[in-house]
Formats: C-alpha cells, structure tokens, sequence
C-alpha cells in the first residue's frame, strides 16, 4: 500500500471512529491507555504508528500491544498464522538530493520519504504466547512515577480552580487540585494534556501550526495536545482523562482532518516531539531506539 493511501484510509477511519464517540467523548486515542504499543523486541512505537496499532488492537480486542513484521516474528521463533491479515505502519527514510548551485556549489536537499510495512500482533502468531501476556503494573506505582515525573520538569504550575489550562502570556499551567478528579489518572493524563501545550513556547519547542493549519491552527494545537496526553498516558498505562470541555473542537478537529489526510501525520509528529521533549526533560527513558525495516518504530 502506497503511503499516501494508508493515510487516507486510517484518517477516515479516525473521524469515523471519532463521530462515532462523540456524544460521550469516547476519542480514539484513548485505546492507547493499555500501553504503548511494541516491538517484539520491546522497543515502543512512535506518533502515527503508535496510533494506528492502538486503535487496531482496540478495534479488535488484542491486549498484548507486541508487534512485528513476518520476518520479525520468524527471528524469534514465531509464525504468522496462514491467512492472518497484517497492519500497515510508515517508516519516514530521510534522503537526500545534490543540486549544481548556478555558482557551481554543491547544494543539499534533505528531505523524508515515506515506506509502508506491515506488522503482525503477537494475537495472530503462532509461538508468541511470551508476548500476549500483558506486563501489569500496579496503578499506585505508576502514579507515583508520574508525580516525580512532572516534579523533574519543575514546569511553573498553579493549583486551585475548576479549570484546566495553559497561560502562554504566563507561561503557566493552571491545574485544579488532585483531590478535585475522581481519580488521580485522571489528574496525571490532564497534567500532561497541558504540558503538551507548554512544550510550544516560544523558548522550547516554538510551536506555530498557523502557517501548516491557518485559521484551524488553535484547534490543530488543542489536537495536538490531546494526542500528546495520550502518547504519555500510553507510557504509564493511564486512561486519558475524558475532557466534555473540549466538545467544542470537534468540529474544528473533524474539518481538519476531513480536509487533508497528511494533517494527522503533522499532528502525530508534533504530539511524539511535545512527549519527546517532556520525557527529556523528566529524564525519562521509554527505551525508545531507532528501527530497521523488519522491526518499524518510527514515524515523522
């Protein structure tokens, strides 16, 4: 499958399955709150692929989250069952193009071209049975984790209120108090919604979707921070908490997409660099390595 045809068909199915949940906000991307989807060598999936592997495996009841391509599974002993159906992922190859300059310098052009790969879950393999049982971690453990976590990024934030948010002109997050969530995943996934924002001041990432969303570009942020808050609660094995306060982007979420199937991908790939920085700057290691073709984790 050509990659431009494996965005258009995951981009209708996402706002598909987001008309589909909206009257509950029952957002895709919450699938990936049973962890982040891997390699079979435990090596976690990026942005777009860890999307769309999520919402696979959601779709179809598999909890393993391990994926990998035929030959993959092969190297580890394993088969895909005769007849089993793969997923399509994107591997972004960087190239490059030399151009004569009319002063007959040498100039370089960089740029990404992207290759589809199919991958297997370990629910469709035949010797995988290592893999499809879920590593548990108790909740209490992974909230203690997410508490230093956010103390490591000493970001400034506010507690009290009823409102969640990011003050750009402050550069501060408003957050209510612990005790004000029904549980504290909820407060944790929330925290990282509005530090997903943070990363796009001026002094860190310089995020500025007006040029890539124009008019949309407050709505394609707000996305970006909903997918950001899930690629981090993925993580932890947290459910993203439900915001009814953000029914108002639907629309403006549904438009974009609707508009241009490749405006996922630039949200996924702003999102993945939002928890990049975050993850840095909590000193946090998800084990994360660069892929080679028969072992696909990344992504733009």
């Amino acid at each position: 499958m050509k990659a431009q045809d494996l965005f258009e068909q995951v981009t209708a199915d996402l706002v598909a399955a987001i008309e589909d949940g909206a009257s509950d906000w029952r957002m895709p991307w919450r699938r990936l709150g049973a962890g982040l989807p891997r390699s079979v060598e435990g090596r976690p999936y990026r942005g777009w692929n860890a999307l769309v592997l999520a919402m696979v495996g959601g779709d179809r009841g598999w909890t393993s989250a391990r994926w990998a391509t035929y030959r993959g599974w092969q190297r580890h002993g394993a088969q895909v069952r005769k007849g089993e159906r793969g997923t399509h992922v994107v591997l972004w190859k960087p190239i490059e193009r030399h151009e004569q300059t009319d002063e007959g310098d040498d100039a370089v052009h960089r740029s990404l071209i992207a290759r589809t790969f199919t991958v297997f879950a370990a629910e469709q393999v035949d010797g995988a049975d290592r893999w499809r049982a879920p590593t548990h971690v108790p909740e209490g453990e992974r909230i203690e984790q997410a508490d230093a976590y956010f103390a490591a990024i000493a970001a400034e934030v506010v507690h009290g209120g009823d409102r969640a948010c990011y003050v750009p002109a402050l550069d501060r997050i408003h957050l209510p108090h612990l005790g004000q969530f029904d549980k504290p995943a909820a407060y944790y996934t929330t925290a990282a919604h509005e530090h997903t924002h943070w990363t796009g001041h001026r002094d860190r990432l310089a995020r500025d979707l007006s040029g890539r969303f124009g008019s949309d570009a407050y709505g394609a942020e707000e996305l970006v921070a909903e997918l950001g808050a899930a690629f981090w609660s993925a993580q932890f094995g947290l459910e993203q908490a439900t915001r009814h306060d953000h029914a108002a982007y639907l629309g403006d979420w549904l438009r974009i997409l609707k508009s241009d199937p490749r405006a996922l991908v630039a949200a996924c790939s702003h999102a993945q660099r939002a928890v990049d920085l975050l993850n840095e700057r909590a000193r946090w290691n998800t084990s994360a390595t660069d892929a080679n073709d028969d072992d696909v984790a990344l992504t733009a």
